[in-house]
């Protein structure tokens, strides 16, 4: 008597995800191990300590043949060695790529080389990142940089908008790490970065002309100096002031230190941007919003909506000088100083 006997065969690479962060994270084997007979994987999946030990080499010699291709992840669609689903490569490209946003705001605005990989134990011991997390980690970040900001190389997905910010910071040398900047997290800088790009970079205008590397032009920053005369044209300024406190009054809490402090608010606000031209000004951008913006308003107790409220009338009321002709300038200029101010503003 005969019998059907049906066999499936397949060659799935199997991706276990505890374990590959683990080796992101730069555990050994045995310390892989260790961490996963402490998070009770033995009670779960019934098994032993050698099996486990197996297991995690196994996945750690894929992981390591699979790094090659993760250098350059469009390779990792066209090779047939390793069965994985796209999903599955995506999350694997993404979580490659990913970085500890202490590390991140350890390295913003400093240029990475080869001569910052030789810090990296510092730079380990101040994180707490694990050494071999940090030179994975700033490899895409250099590599990113000498291919002129668009972060890692090609991947399958859109390249990470956080690196492309960091990129930006370094290529701009802003300052970040002053002690009056301490309170502002990596996030903060990265929403600040895609603001100053989105608004301000040549494809702000023309996408199509977009630089890679997010650089802002430098006719924009010098169209800039333009705006000073809101603030060196005594009568400009007066009926800024005039239309800004007519339409905020009764609607802030602040009104009396708005009516006290706008002319020097409004100084700091436009400055700000006709330094930028100067390469020392250009690092100090960060410095002078806290400095010159941020910590007044906070000292007057200003709330972040009444922060809104004032940039959003001081944004449009020029529209309403005669004589100024620079609007569309200076609604670019506000769009990004607003969205930086606003993210900015907290404890």
């Amino acid at each position: 008597m005969s019998s059907d006997l049906d066999v499936f065969v397949g060659n799935t690479t199997l991706i276990d995800e505890e374990v590959y962060r683990l080796w992101l994270d730069g555990h050994s084997v045995a310390e892989a191990v260790a961490r996963r007979l402490r998070g009770g994987v033995l009670e779960r999946e019934g098994t032993s300590v050698a099996v486990l030990q197996s297991d995690t080499r196994d996945h750690y010699r894929t992981f390591q043949m699979l790094e090659r291709l993760l250098h350059a992840p469009p390779r990792l669609l066209q090779q047939l060695l390793f069965q994985i689903p796209p999903e599955r490569q995506a999350l694997l490209v993404q979580r490659y790529y990913a970085f500890d946003e202490a590390l991140a705001r350890e390295l913003l605005g400093k240029k990475l080389s080869k001569g910052t990989k030789k810090e990296l134990d510092e730079v380990s011991a101040r994180t707490g990142v694990g050494i071999r997390s940090c030179r994975r980690q700033v490899g895409p970040q250099t590599g990113g940089e000498k291919r002129g900001g668009r972060g890692p190389p090609d991947p399958p997905v859109s390249p990470p908008r956080d690196y492309a910010a960091i990129v930006f910071f370094a290529n701009s040398r802003f300052e970040t790490g002053k002690r009056r900047l301490q309170f502002l997290s990596f996030a903060d800088f990265a929403a600040c970065a895609q603001s100053m790009m989105g608004h301000w970079s040549q494809g702000a205008l023309a996408p199509e002309a977009a630089e890679p590397d997010g650089d802002l032009p430098k006719s924009f920053l010098q169209d800039l100096k333009e705006l000073k005369v809101l603030v060196t044209d005594k009568d400009l300024l007066d009926q800024h002031k005039s239309l800004v406190c007519s339409a905020l009054r009764g609607k802030i809490s602040v009104y009396n230190e708005l009516e006290a402090n706008f002319k020097a608010l409004s100084r700091a606000l436009v400055n700000v941007g006709g330094k930028l031209t100067h390469a020392r000004d250009v690092r100090d951008f960060f410095v002078d919003l806290v400095e010159k913006v941020i910590e007044p308003c906070r000292s007057d107790k200003w709330s972040p909506g009444d922060l809104r409220l004032f940039l959003t009338q001081y944004t449009a009321a020029p529209r309403n000088l005669p004589g100024f002709r620079h609007q569309a300038l200076w609604e670019r200029y506000m769009a990004a100083i607003t969205a930086c101010l606003l993210r900015m503003y907290h404890d």
